[in-house]
């Protein structure tokens, strides 16, 4: 996964903000769950006259969903970072500076985007006649179930969105309900630069829906969600699990970490709690979050049972 991790924090905290500030989505179709329909999504509502034949994604999670609920052979194109599954239609189109040009030349009839500095990309869709729906980075599970039911609706697969929320519900209740990580501080690394999430993003709850305390919390006074810790703090802080979300995009890794001047005094580093995350499924809030949540809870096993 190749990313610049800065302009990847600052889109996080814009869309987290928005996702934050808008009223909780919903959607409006016909009694059978035909056309037309209409999404309250972030962007307001969007009416979609017939079911879309050629989508284009330029949220990695988005396409990730739309695989999940069968809605993958509508999908024309991805953008250059949504690399999962392997059927997804990679082009070099953009999620951080769309090219209205080249999506109008896919002859799009939906467009799934993250956010929008500004409605600038929408209004330049809407322009050219083209719906779109924005889907913000979800601040918590709710937001990431509606937005899957959202795309069930939007793409004529209602049945299978509902499917797999109830299927993620189910297996995230299950581990959540048999891990005990209550009290255990950890650290959530985004980048070797030592930039965090807090508790107040996504990926924080997961952490606290199993109980673990995180060190990030006093270090974002502006209430941002994606802090840079310093590594002094980090060290004095000493979490009991360090949680790598840059193994991909940056080549870290347990040994790396330990290496790093100074951590050998952590506890984490001392008892092995270093878990190499999977990057891309640490930071996206589609199907794969069950793989996030059993990630945790397995570390969290492995400490209590250390």
């Amino acid at each position: 996964m190749t990313r610049t991790l800065p302009a990847l924090l600052v889109a996080l905290g814009l869309a987290a903000t928005a996702c934050a500030t808008s009223s909780s989505p919903e959607t409006s179709t016909e009694a059978s769950g035909g056309f037309p329909v209409t999404i309250e999504a972030a962007n307001g509502p969007v009416t979609i006259t017939e079911r879309p034949a050629r989508i284009v994604s330029l949220s990695p999670t988005g396409t990730e969903v739309l695989f999940a609920i069968e809605a993958g052979d509508q999908v024309a194109a991805v953008d250059d970072q949504s690399n999962y599954p392997a059927a997804a239609p990679v082009t070099d189109l953009s999620g951080l500076e769309p090219n209205i040009e080249a999506i109008a030349a896919l002859e799009a009839d939906l467009v799934v985007i993250m956010f929008d500095v500004g409605g600038e990309t929408v209004a330049a869709l809407d322009a050219v006649g083209i719906p779109t729906l924005v889907h913000p980075a979800a601040v918590d599970l709710d937001d990431a179930y509606t937005q899957i039911e959202q795309l069930g609706a939007a793409t004529g697969h209602i049945a299978e969105a509902a499917g797999l929320v109830a299927a993620m519900q189910g297996d995230i209740d299950g581990i959540v309900s048999g891990t005990e990580g209550a009290g255990d501080t950890y650290y959530h690394e985004l980048g070797p630069d030592l930039y965090s999430a807090t508790s107040a993003t996504f990926a924080g709850e997961l952490y606290a829906m199993l109980g673990l305390v995180n060190i990030a919390d006093g270090a974002d006074p502006d209430g941002f969600g994606y802090p840079q810790l310093s590594a002094e703090h980090i060290v004095s802080q000493n979490p009991d699990l360090v949680f790598l979300a840059d193994t991909k995009c940056c080549g870290e890794s347990a040994a790396s970490v330990a290496a790093r001047p100074g951590w050998d005094t952590m506890t984490a580093i001392q008892t092995g709690a270093i878990v190499e995350l999977d990057d891309d499924i640490a930071s996206r809030w589609g199907p794969r979050v069950v793989e996030f949540v059993a990630a945790i809870a397995a570390a969290i096993g492995a400490r209590v049972g250390a």
